[in-house]
């Protein structure tokens, strides 16, 4: 498991507190947003809300609240923007920062607040984004699935690579187009989705092998993660599972 998708577990299975669970609701609550603005408030016909309301609902999103952000995407007034901002945490780690926001200069303010206090630094448009690959993203972990069960059908439905982690999840990567083809065929196979998501993935990775400088980068990521206007935060470190857990102590 790359480092920085092992960190993203462990964080989520920390998420108890309601500070976490507040974040959570709005970060899926502006997806399901942008998500009818861009294509209807049908899911059955717009992939990106199906995807935004099934993310609600493993975060334990209330029903009422998930209506009240689709009745939001339908009424004129403000449009969320998709921005991504590039930068550098501690130790030259390459870091995307995905948002969705109302208004640039406050969420670029921000973003340069958070590198600038951590020891990082914002850089200019295209400076890291050319070590990411957008790809789809989808785990399995219940236990039983193996890879030679779910192979065939999950690479005629156009699935790029199939990956066994260590910690007996298998994870696997699609391009975006072929992303909701491959997602149908393990549901229509009864096999249960743990996550699935479009993501920013590294093409190339930094190995931070000491704890001290595992810490400041970790904590970069966070304090981005923590703005309002960010949805995910992506970043090309590779840290022992060992340290990870170290720091998340």
């Amino acid at each position: 498991m790359s480092g920085h998708n092992k960190w993203s577990t462990i964080k989520h299975k920390k998420a108890k507190t309601d500070a976490v669970k507040g974040k959570a609701f709005t970060k899926v609550a502006r997806e399901i947003f942008a998500a009818v603005k861009e294509g209807g408030s049908d899911p059955e016909g717009n992939s990106r809300l199906r995807l935004a309301i099934e993310n609600a609902k493993k975060v334990n999103m209330p029903k009422d609240n998930i209506k009240n952000a689709i009745q939001r995407g339908n009424k004129e007034g403000v449009n969320l923007e998709d921005v991504i901002y590039e930068g550098y945490a501690p130790c030259g780690v390459a870091v995307l920062i995905i948002t969705m926001t109302d208004n640039r200069n406050r969420t670029v303010t921000e973003i340069r607040s958070a590198f600038n206090k951590n020891g990082g630094s914002m850089g200019d448009s295209g400076c890291v984004s050319w070590m990411f690959q957008k790809r789809g993203l989808i785990t399995i972990n219940d236990g039983k699935t193996t890879e030679d069960k779910i192979f065939d059908f999950v690479i005629d439905a156009g699935a790029e690579d199939i990956i066994s982690q260590s910690d007996g999840s298998i994870e696997i990567r699609t391009s975006v187009e072929s992303f909701e083809a491959v997602r149908k065929a393990i549901e229509t196979n009864k096999i249960e989705i743990e996550d699935s998501e479009i993501a920013y993935l590294p093409t190339t990775t930094l190995a931070i092998n000491d704890l001290e400088s595992a810490t400041k980068v970790l904590k970069t990521i966070e304090k981005l993660e923590e703005i309002d206007d960010v949805q995910d935060v992506y970043a090309n470190f590779e840290i022992p599972d060992e340290i990870l857990e170290k720091v998340a102590e």
